[in-house]
This record gives C-alpha cells, structure tokens and sequence, in this order.
C-alpha cells in the first residue's frame, strides 16, 4: 500500500505543460528519461548530494520551488533526500508498481515531472524520506 492515496492526472491538467518534442529539446537525455519517462540516475552521481549551502531545489522542468535546504538530510542512499517538500501542494504523488513492488512515487505538482520516491523511514518530525534525482532539480542558493 502506498502512504499517499493520489492519482496521476493527465498531463494537460498541470499548470505548465509542454508538448513531448519541448520537453525533449529543453531538457538533457538523462533528464527527459527521468523526468518524462520515470527513470532513475544512477545513485552517487549527483553534485547536489554534497549541496550545503543554504538554498531552495527547484523542478528543472518548471521551475516551481519543491524543497528547502533545512530539509535536507545525508540519508546514506546517494540521492539528494528530504524529510519534506517547501510545501504540501509542492510535489503530487502516485502509486508505482513498476519493479515488482510498490512503492510511491512523486512528481512536481507543477508540470507533472518524475523527481523521485517518498519512503516512510526518514527523520523526525515528519518521519519520511523524499529519496530524489538529482537531474530533476535545479538548486537556488539564498
């Protein structure tokens, strides 16, 4: 069972909408295949994972704020990982079957892209563990 109870809206209800062929022309190979196609960097390959300034993430599709950096923790995983988004409505999430298991996957509310997978074993106070890509996002320094 997923933790959220959401379903994936078709890509025309999101604020920003583009069509395939812009998401292909604006976004590098490994970010269409992420961010369009639900894909997965490989772990330990994001420069944002030894981020520490003090910033916001952003959706590098939309440009909508996702996450602030006083909620980012070292989760050991090699993704950039927070225990929540800059707020509720940030980011939507939906129910991934794909691997065999299940687990819940979440996307910018914005525009619809793929960021990563929400877990229930991150830190307190909220106890969830937002495991990202780093190629989905694009960091803001304060």
């Amino acid at each position: 069972m997923s933790l959220f109870a959401t379903k994936t809206k078709p890509a025309e209800a999101y604020a920003f909408t583009r069509t395939d062929a812009e998401w292909q022309a604006m976004l590098t190979p490994e970010q269409y295949k992420v961010m369009r196609g639900h894909g997965t960097e490989r772990a330990c390959t994001s420069p944002l994972n030894a981020e520490k300034r003090t910033g916001v993430y952003e959706c590098a599709g939309c440009g909508q704020a996702l996450f602030k950096t006083d909620a980012k923790f070292e989760s050991g995983t090699g993704w950039p990982s927070f225990f929540q988004p800059v707020a509720p409505d940030a980011v939507g999430t939906t129910e991934d079957r794909s691997w065999g298991m299940v687990r819940t996957e979440v996307h910018c509310s914005n525009c619809g892209s793929h960021l990563g997978h929400v877990f229930p074993d991150g830190p307190e106070p909220t106890g969830l563990r937002y495991c990202m890509n780093g190629v989905s996002l694009n960091f803001q320094p304060a």
